[in-house]
């Protein structure tokens, strides 16, 4: 009975993984390639122009790697504590863009990625298993040093992250309204634009 039960177990965390990774894939693709009806790199680069993520075509490209290519790493369950740090980090950031728009994703809010990267964040915890890339590879790339590494990178990056773009958005805002004259400083705000049209 317990060999069953730690059998299914481990399906099922097979199964959890590969359609995270896959999901991730998908949606990365989007950023990069422009598949599945996503804007490409261009149409990614202005997007995180307008969200305050500079440099643009820098961020949108690195957006994509940290969807795409963990989203494939996760899948594939190799060097799963750098590839759930790379997706975890990508989607906790892409969670605070949206934390204006309130919590539910019918509304345009933090819902889905926040699922998505706590899901990642908990495969760099816990490994991806043994049916997996680093189970054949003998966990070289799966050390326990390195999951706590990555547990501790992932709240930082996403931290800095989040105060250089409000960094920018002020400074954006402070632009404008100096240029727009007085007469409308009080209207311009300096804060995260909730317009739902514009999220990661």
């Amino acid at each position: 009975m317990v060999h069953t039960s730690a059998t299914s177990t481990t399906i099922a965390q097979t199964i959890f993984r590969v359609a995270l990774g896959s999901v991730l894939v998908a949606h990365g693709s989007q950023k990069l390639f422009g598949w599945f009806g996503g804007g490409g790199v261009a149409g990614t680069t202005t997007a995180m122009n307008a969200m305050g993520f500079r440099p643009a075509k820098q961020s949108a490209v690195m957006a994509g790697i940290g969807e795409a290519g963990a989203g494939a790493a996760l899948a594939l369950g190799l060097a799963t504590p750098a590839a759930g740090a790379g997706a975890a980090i990508t989607m906790g950031v892409a969670a605070s863009v949206n934390t204006p728009n309130g919590f539910f994703a019918t509304e345009g809010g933090l819902e889905y990625p926040a699922l998505l990267g706590v899901a990642a964040a908990a495969f760099a915890m816990s490994g991806a298993g043994p049916i997996s890339l680093d189970g054949v590879t003998r966990h070289r790339l799966d050390q326990p040093w390195m999951r706590a590494i990555a547990l501790i990178v992932i709240p930082i990056v996403i931290a800095v992250q989040i105060y250089r773009r409000r960094k920018t958005l002020a400074t954006d805002a402070a632009a404008s309204a100096a240029e727009s004259g007085p007469q409308t400083v009080a209207s311009t705000p300096a804060t995260e634009s909730s317009n739902p049209g514009t999220r990661l």
